[in-house]
Order: structure tokens, then sequence, then C-alpha cells
């Protein structure tokens, strides 16, 4: 049994290993930056570091919704990145039993850009668990100039004159 915090976008219910989750605040909006791919909604400040915000909905290919009082970012951390996840509602953290994941048919992994890895019933819930490291562009399904860079500065990032 493991714990994980569940999340909505768009009606649907997702799950991230608590583990990867520093804190959930609410989202008020974030510092715009240009040239950023579209999926990065700007950069807040989380306790007093500056961290980049992905807006899931856009990333996960989901129209845009407008800001609400329900809506939060899940301060996460993999591989040594901490970002900020953009999502519609986060108030749940539930312990799921880990030997109940099942792997995401392939139908909506593919369509799902690999993002969703395993689906997990919950009675009549059904909760989508997220890869991280995907939703960040690596692991590489994601190889175009928008997907994010690495924040110790990617081989691929310019770099300024000395």
């Amino acid at each position: 049994m493991k714990l994980h915090v569940v999340f909505g976008l768009a009606g649907v219910e997702y799950a991230l290993p608590v583990e990867a989750v520093l804190q959930m605040e609410s989202f008020s909006g974030a510092t715009l930056v240009p040239g950023a791919p579209p999926y990065v909604a700007g950069i807040v400040t989380v306790r007093g570091r500056v961290v980049p915000v992905i807006d899931l909905r856009v990333r996960f290919g989901l129209p845009p919704a407008e800001l609400t009082l329900d809506t939060r970012i899940i301060v996460s951390e993999t591989q040594g990145r901490v970002v900020a996840l953009r999502v519609d509602v986060a108030r749940e953290v539930l312990r799921l039993d880990v030997e109940k994941h099942q792997p995401a048919p392939a139908v909506i992994s593919e369509r799902a850009a690999g993002f969703v890895y395993a689906v997990h019933a919950l009675g009549p819930r059904l909760l989508l668990l997220v890869d991280l490291p995907k939703i960040l562009g690596e692991n590489s399904h994601d190889l175009s100039p928008t997907a994010l860079l690495d924040d110790a500065g990617s081989k691929t990032r310019p770099q300024l004159p000395s």
C-alpha cells in the first residue's frame, strides 16, 4: 500500500505517488516566461525557490480552463527537478494497493503520449496513474524543442557568450 495524491482535470481523476509531492497549494496565477513551451504556464515562487508551472490541461491536450477557487498547484520533485503541476482540483490523499494497479490499455497509453502508465480501480472510481518524468519531457517520448529543458542546464539549451 502506497499513499497517492489524487487530483482532477476535466472531470477525470489522476494519482501521483506522494513521495513525488512536496506540497499542494492554491493557485492564483504565474509570471509568464517568453518563449516557454505552451504547457508551461509560467513561474512561481515556492518557499523562496523559483519553480516552473506545468499546466496539465495543456500538457494532456485538454482545453484550457479558467482559474477557480479549487485550482491548485502540486509542487513535485522527480530526478532532482522541482516543478509545480497546475490542476483543476486536488484535495485527496489515498492509500492504494500497488498490486491492484493495472497497466493502461494500449489505446490509452498511446493516445495519452505515455503520460498514464497504469489504471487503479477503486470501487466505481478509476484513477489514472501519471508518469511524472514523461510529463516533464524526460525519458523521451518528447524530443521536440518544446520539451521542458533540464533545470540544471541542457546540452541543447543555447549558451550565453562568455
